[in-house]
């Protein structure tokens, strides 16, 4: 067996109506002042108002940034920062999808390490101590509440990622009340991300292992036969718990074993032509499984077992049927599948090849080596 380490969240909290509790939870950390990270679209929902009421009921001051963006640029990081920073804030609770929490993780980071966003771009160059940190998931899809990565948005069309250790919560509050009456389009989209994060995991080229491939089994487990119901009845809330915890399982498979292709040509979409993330995985998933296939045919027809409603046929073609299965499974949940369905015209292909290519470190994940022309290839068969 190869040699592995595995991390993830200090401590999990997976209760229908646990965020009601998060002053108590915050409290239990030493939170006297926390910052409040989420978007204004959850502020303006109301679902944040009682956790807020509860917060400030039990005597702490809140610092609210409501101002995070899908993608979020540097400028918005570092308008939170600057916020906490006023507010003299002791402790981060990011809340809602993977931008408002991935914007969490480097406030509590830079609130508290004196270092500047640039400086810790990449792998491992985080120094000293965050704050301490309470992810909230409204989405279930990133799985950013058990991930040591935060991306960014740095420049017109480009993305850096942030990992190192720190990253990862103190608490993950799993609470499926709050996914309730997501949009369909938005339960499908995260929900795909979600269980592309367990595939790439479980076919990384580096860092696979018997840990992370247990729980990227468990999670598309439980995504797989629930994603449907999720998403055509809003307030399933066995649905929802089933889904909030199938993605924070992949979300910790993928954080130890970690993602590839898909993933990397998904990137220029959502930076090019601002397509959400989920989506953007959605759209190139068939498409770099078949192209993995000869390399990964063993994993895809492990997976088969797991993914496929029934298992007919032989299972010399069981991973080609379960790429079948994915890609009519985002026709029957009513997400586009063809890129020019998004304005994106075909002379655009040949950029997002190239930018495609800046992503080596996910790239170099990937069960089969991945050239620029392959990348084309790809992209011009998901047009």
């Amino acid at each position: 067996m190869t040699p592995f380490t595995f991390s993830t969240t200090q401590s999990l909290i997976c209760e229908p109506g646990a965020s009601d509790r998060l002053a108590e939870i915050a409290a239990s950390l030493g939170m006297q002042r926390p910052c409040v990270v989420t978007d204004g679209g959850l502020l303006g929902s109301g679902l944040l108002t009682p956790v807020l009421a509860h917060l400030r009921a039990a005597g702490l001051t809140v610092t609210l940034f409501s101002e995070v963006v899908a993608d979020p640029p540097e400028a918005v990081v570092l308008g939170a920062l600057s916020q906490a920073r006023d507010g003299r804030c002791d402790g981060v609770i990011g809340f809602g999808g993977g931008s408002a929490m991935d914007t969490a993780k480097l406030v509590a980071l830079l609130l508290n390490n004196g270092q500047r966003l640039q400086d810790v771009y990449g792998v491992g160059n985080a120094q000293g101590k965050r704050l301490p940190l309470i992810q909230v998931p409204t989405t279930a899809g990133t799985g950013s509440e058990v991930t040591p990565i935060a991306i960014v948005t740095t420049g017109e069309t480009t993305k850096q990622g942030v990992v190192a250790p720190q990253l990862l919560p103190d608490i993950a509050v799993l609470d499926a009340r709050l996914t309730l009456g997501l949009p369909p389009a938005v339960t499908a989209a995260t929900g795909i991300d979600a269980m592309v994060h367990a595939i790439e995991a479980y076919t990384s080229k580096h860092r696979k292992n018997p840990y992370s491939d247990m729980l990227a089994r468990e999670a598309l487990h439980r995504l797989a036969r629930h994603i449907e119901a999720a998403v055509q009845t809003g307030h399933d809330e066995q649905a929802r718990s089933e889904m909030l915890l199938g993605a924070m399982l992949a979300g910790q498979a993928f954080a130890n074993a970690p993602v590839a292709a898909v993933h990397a040509l998904a990137y220029p979409l959502g930076g090019v032509y601002h397509i959400p993330h989920g989506l953007s995985n959605s759209l190139v998933l068939p498409h770099v499984l078949r192209f993995n296939l000869e390399s990964a045919r063993h994993e895809y027809t492990e997976l088969a077992g797991i993914i496929l409603p029934q298992q007919e046929g032989h299972a010399d073609d069981a991973a080609e049927r379960m790429i079948d299965y994915l890609e009519e499974l985002a026709v029957r949940l009513a997400l586009p599948t063809r890129l020019r369905e998004l304005d994106i015209p075909e002379s655009a292909l040949g950029r997002l090849a190239a930018d495609a290519m800046l992503q080596q470190r996910l790239l170099v994940n990937n069960p089969r080596e991945v050239t620029e022309a392959d990348a084309l290839a790809i992209y011009k068969a998901a047009w």
